[in-house]
């Protein structure tokens, strides 16, 4: 069973609030980090805590508010960097993940894993699959664990990811919502930013899921 902790990465980096979420598996204490997009004295601390080892580094997409401290993380750590196939040129481009119109210096580097549609991997003895979710960027892709929706940018409490940045694409947000509507069973939703909802809420009140 995965615990979770939800840490807003605001240091400095970017004022978007990025939600940053920590995930360890009870049974085992592996553990993970989801899009950490800027330096957590908090977030390191915990790590520090339990027992000062991390597994994974897992990114929804390559945005710079997402992916800004994931090879720092990752390196302190010695944690093996996960993401969708589609964000592999996000993470080396300034243009795609942003950086360059925010006057960010993000280096290129490499995840360890790059994961296609319906792969799992596992956190410890709790199962871990990756559904790529392409709309606010064409590698948007969403985690799902126990009873968790972990989904980057695609979905927002009663609301969604804007298309309009480089890969966005309307027609792709319209399908991605069709597969996270299609979904059996209420999931915890964690959006990239801004508050938790439920699958269910968002099936009833989100004016996107409620129309595909």
């Amino acid at each position: 069973m995965i615990e979770y902790k939800i840490y807003n990465v605001t240091d400095n980096v970017t004022e978007l609030a990025t939600n940053c979420i920590y995930l360890v598996d009870k049974a085992t204490g592996c553990n993970a980090v989801v899009d950490p997009g800027a330096k957590s004295d908090k977030l390191i601390e915990q790590i520090n805590a339990d027992g000062g080892k991390l597994d994974y580094v897992l990114l929804t997409h390559g945005h710079y508010d997402h992916i800004t401290f994931a090879k720092q993380l990752a390196d302190m750590f010695s944690a093996k960097i996960i993401t969708g196939k589609a964000n592999k040129d996000f993470l080396s481009n300034s243009t795609l993940n942003l950086s360059v119109f925010h006057s960010l210096n993000i280096e290129p580097f490499n995840a360890d894993v790059y994961l296609e549609d319906g792969d799992t991997f596992s956190i410890g003895e709790s199962k871990v699959k990756y559904i790529s979710t392409p709309g606010h960027t064409m590698g948007c892709g969403c985690f799902i664990t126990d009873n968790l929706l972990i989904c980057g940018d695609t979905l927002f409490c009663e609301s969604y990811g804007r298309t309009d940045l480089p890969t966005g694409d309307n027609g792709s947000m319209v399908n991605s919502f069709k597969k996270l509507k299609q979904l059996e069973g209420d999931y915890t939703v964690i959006p990239g930013h801004g508050p938790t909802s439920t699958l269910e809420h968002e099936k009833k009140y989100n004016p996107l899921m409620s129309r595909v």
